[in-house]
């Protein structure tokens, strides 16, 4: 009876180390990202309210470069995360999220600065709930992983094809289905970074757990931006 107590007093004590190093993660995960979008939007900001910026870069086809590096970057990425420090992958991240900047940096030439403001506005209230939900959920949505993955693929295809088309309503399904499966992507990350921590805690390998926190950080950057970016679609006013 005593080594039972024992052995279940132990399993609280780790149970609790858990939870508390998973707090830690997640704030560290929210963290790296909140830099990376706070990055993004100075960057954003800062080219696209300049009129002989915006001209050089998406006047001439120096555009084609800055809107496709931050997809091969985010490739190079997951290649190269195993090979680099932690140091060397939060750099990585900080300098993809300043190209990210540069490649929506137009939408301050097209939008309304209060627009752009309210689809952030809505954008973040949406994503914290969605966050939320994957977090707290006894539902495994693990599933869902590969049917919004191709969903993802899918949106590249069509955005990259409807680029030469310029069909309106091509885009405008586009912005519906990029809503729903950022949506869908926000919790499914969100549950991932929270069961790939406890399925790896007991290793506590202190560089995988940083690099895992930079990942999941990237992830949930990516699903943020890119909700933003086709809600803004629906709610922007242009200029």
């Amino acid at each position: 009876m005593a080594q039972y107590q024992t052995t279940r007093a132990a399993a609280g004590v780790r149970t609790a180390e858990i939870d508390e190093g998973l707090r830690a993660h997640m704030n560290k995960v929210y963290g790296l990202m909140s830099v990376g979008l706070l990055l993004t939007a100075a960057v954003a900001w800062g080219v696209g309210t300049n009129d002989t910026m915006i001209a050089a870069i998406f006047g001439t086809p120096l555009k084609w470069v800055v809107m496709f590096a931050p997809l091969i970057m985010v490739f190079a990425f997951s290649a190269m995360i195993n090979r680099l420090s932690a140091a060397g992958a939060q750099l990585f991240f900080y300098t993809f999220a300043a190209a990210m900047g540069l490649s929506i940096s137009f939408i301050f030439a097209v939008y309304t600065g209060f627009s752009i403001a309210q689809t952030f506005l809505v954008t973040s209230i949406a994503f914290a709930g969605l966050s939320l939900w994957g977090y707290t959920t006894k539902r495994d949505i693990s599933g869902w992983g590969s049917f919004l993955i191709m969903g993802v693929i899918g949106l590249i295809v069509a955005s990259i094809v409807n680029i030469f088309l310029g069909s309106p309503a091509i885009q405008f399904a586009i912005s519906i289905l990029g809503v729903l499966i950022f949506a869908g992507l926000t919790a499914y990350d969100t549950q991932k970074i929270k069961t790939d921590y406890i399925a790896h805690a007991s290793a506590m390998d202190s560089e995988w757990m940083a690099k895992s926190a930079i990942m999941g950080a990237l992830n949930l950057y990516l699903d943020f931006i890119n909700l933003f970016m086709f809600l803004l679609q629906f709610m922007g006013n242009r200029e």
